[in-house]
């Protein structure tokens, strides 16, 4: 599958375990005990599918999901929840707060890696629309790694359009240089905070009339603004 899924349970045990079943059948993973360093990680990267239990120690698994499926940046993430409470009220609530699917313990690996394939092929139709149409003259084709400014294509770099796909994941929220560089590289290139500032003038250029639109917020970071212009 190559997939990258982050579980949320807060019992090391468990989470190890399920870490270690997924990744045999060859998912990618993340795990977390609690639901705060989850939301931290979403700023700069989203998984294909969120595996999260209900008994968390600092926020109800309901409550996670009810945020994640509320925000527009991370709504379209499939959400499976992971819980001992089999009762029915418990899993309609659940797939009324937006959940995908709801699985109970104890659980066996392989009907467990099964549902998670089921769900992610059934959002693999919303994947295949990924494209934000931020006005008719201003189009970004995050499949095609393509930015349409009046129907034509910009000649931009793989870095500039990946600034741009994390800016427009949540307009109006503020992206420091830091949190920008994690984005592009991770751990994996050592570059200077200063460099982002090229990237973002460079792609300012390209995107002409509509370069208002990557605002900057004096001492923190970036952000993406999609009011119309007034100037």
């Amino acid at each position: 599958m190559n997939k990258n899924i982050y579980i949320v349970e807060d019992e090391p045990d468990i989470l190890a375990l399920i870490q270690l079943k997924l990744n045999e059948a060859g998912f990618r993973t993340k795990g977390f005990e609690r639901a705060e360093p989850l939301f931290k990680h979403l700023i700069t990267e989203y998984p294909d599918l969120i595996l999260l239990d209900l008994m968390l120690p600092d926020m109800d698994g309901m409550e996670v999901c009810r945020k994640l499926k509320s925000d527009a940046a991370t709504e379209k993430i499939p959400v499976v929840m992971l819980t001992a409470r089999c009762d029915l009220e418990d899993k309609v609530k659940g797939l009324e707060f937006g959940a995908d699917d709801y699985i109970t313990k104890p659980f066996e690996a392989k009907e467990l890696v099964a549902r998670l394939k089921a769900v992610i092929r059934r959002s693999g139709w919303e994947i295949a629309k990924n494209v934000l149409t931020i006005n008719p003259d201003f189009i970004i084709d995050f499949n095609r790694y393509e930015i349409l400014i009046r129907n034509v294509r910009l000649d931009v770099t793989l870095t500039e359009f990946k600034i741009l796909q994390l800016l427009t994941k949540r307009p109006g929220w503020v992206y420091n240089r830091s949190q920008i560089l994690d984005y592009l590289w991770g751990t994996d290139k050592v570059v200077i905070e200063r460099t982002i500032d090229v990237h973002i003038r460079n792609l300012r250029e390209k995107l002409g009339y509509f370069a208002y639109m990557i605002k900057n917020t004096r001492g923190v970071g970036y952000y993406f603004f999609t009011k119309p212009n007034e100037d």
